[in-house]
């Protein structure tokens, strides 16, 4: 659940005892409306990853996919990282590249969420390949921590970041790819 919704429930929760309904019936909702939320749906019963073929990579973590009995393409933003966008310069071509060589012809999904552009959020492996975190481990994407969620991630940027690995070789934007596109939509 995110914010919004817990704020919501609060708010209803606060006017059904307001309106001195029986509190096993404020409890009984509440329970519902926690047990029909997605992240919850998805601990009690984990979505088997979709394999998909890969069409095609356009940056270090954006590709496209067409899954297993889906007729439409699937837009994949890799989770929790994020990588330098393809203007900033080798940056960019240096993640994207090393995605596409890591990938093979097909992947297996499993999809987290999804953005604010329609796009699935999700983990993407090839064979054993954990991509999102390859990316990271191999110095071609920085933790997306304001998305992130797991505590793997922020472990396996450590040894990048120390052994100064492709976007950690000198400072910049490109390590903080979120900030470079905030700039330049301020401009």
């Amino acid at each position: 659940m995110n914010k919004k919704q817990i704020k919501s429930l609060i708010s209803l929760t606060n006017r059904l005892h307001k309106q001195k309904y029986p509190m096993i019936v404020i409890i009984i909702i509440m329970v519902l409306s926690l047990l029909m939320s997605r992240d919850f749906l998805r601990i009690l019963f984990p979505i088997a990853p979709d394999e998909c073929e890969v069409l095609s990579i356009y940056d270090g973590d954006t590709m496209t996919l067409q899954c297993s009995g889906k007729t439409e393409k699937t837009k994949v933003r890799l989770y929790c990282i994020d990588t330098p966008e393809m203007k900033q310069k080798p940056w960019g071509a240096q993640a994207r590249d090393h995605l596409r060589s890591i990938t093979g012809n097909t992947v297996k999904l499993v999809e987290v969420d999804k953005d604010r552009y329609g796009r699935i959020v999700g983990e993407v492996h090839s064979g054993e390949v954990n991509l999102n975190l390859a990316q990271v481990k191999a110095g071609k994407a920085a933790v997306y921590d304001a998305y992130c969620k797991k505590s793997e991630y922020q472990a396996a940027e450590k040894e990048p970041k120390e052994a100064k690995l492709g976007i950690w070789s000198e400072p910049g934007l490109h390590q903080t790819p979120w900030e470079w596109r905030k700039q330049q939509r301020s401009r």
